[in-house]
């Protein structure tokens, strides 16, 4: 397993940074160009419409998944899709169901919920194959969906990636606070992501989510692979993505660790270190066309 080098910039990535890009990952900026791209909606039968957002472009194109409980206008999101402007790729994010503009309640949600909606996506929403990005569960979906759909996948790039972090995390408590949670039908984590200051999960979703788990045996992935996490991520151990550098079948694997690095990587450097790795891929994938 490889450590990644940051590799010189072509020229878009250049003019961008150039051009604004070391503005755009400024809050001012952000905020400023959260709204650029015109919100979308997608029908689907029996199943709730999902609001995104697109820019037309070249091959491969740029998909963005989010984490749980976010949505598809968080800074790592937006700058992804100035820099695929200013490459001339095309790119899509989106909300799962449950989550941000689309329809659906995030309790009721599931793992094979928000799978699916990644799928319907890659089947429905953009064309040819993508590199995925995705932010702690949405690595975890970004693995199950290059799994699901490999034709569809040219590249992945997870970002405190969370496979199974839910499901082992709860594992891990003590026998009697399992049965509690069972008893009370919920388990409820700390976080300082949620009003509340905590996630609740259903007992019926930490079940359903033991059918996803990725990290128990060679996960079935080819394609070139980037884990980017933070040595301080408080929420999301960096040695998930340690592990699913080594299940992972794909002779090319790099993983990024961040001394400072936190749960989000949404400070200036870290949106530019995504920037930068996921430049080299597409100059990687485009030059072995």
């Amino acid at each position: 397993m490889a450590a990644v080098a940051l590799r010189s910039c072509r020229r878009g990535l250049s003019q961008f940074l150039n051009n604004g890009g070391h503005t755009a990952l400024s809050s001012k900026w952000l905020q400023d160009q959260r709204h650029k791209s015109t919100v979308q909606y997608a029908s689907r039968p029996d199943l709730a419409k999902l609001a995104y957002r697109r820019v037309k472009g070249k091959s491969p194109g740029v998909v963005f998944l989010p984490g749980y409980g976010s949505n598809m206008n968080g800074q790592k999101a937006v700058a992804l899709e100035e820099f695929c402007k200013s490459l001339g790729h095309s790119y899509l994010r989106f909300d799962y169901t449950g989550h941000g503009a689309s329809e659906g309640v995030l309790a009721e949600g599931t793992i094979g919920t928000w799978k699916k909606d990644v799928l319907f996506v890659l089947d429905e929403l953009v064309e040819g194959p993508q590199i995925l990005v995705g932010s702690s569960l949405g690595g975890w979906l970004m693995l199950l969906a290059a799994i699901a759909r490999p034709d569809k996948t040219a590249a992945l790039v997870g970002i405190s990636t969370a496979a199974d972090h839910v499901v082992t995390s709860f594992n891990s408590l003590s026998i009697e606070t399992q049965k509690e949670c069972e008893e009370k039908g919920e388990w409820t984590m700390p976080t300082k992501y949620s009003e509340e200051g905590l996630y609740k999960f259903s007992m019926n979703f930490l079940r359903e989510a033991e059918n996803h788990r990725v990290l128990q045996s060679p996960i079935p992935i080819t394609c070139p692979v980037r884990l980017i996490h933070g040595l301080k991520d408080d929420d999301v151990p960096w040695h998930i993505s340690m592990q699913v550098a080594e299940r992972v079948l794909s002779p090319d694997v790099d993983v990024i660790l961040r001394r400072h690095g936190q749960h989000r990587m949404s400070d200036k450097d870290d949106i530019k270190l995504m920037v930068y790795t996921i430049d080299d891929l597409i100059d990687k994938l485009t030059t072995m066309v």
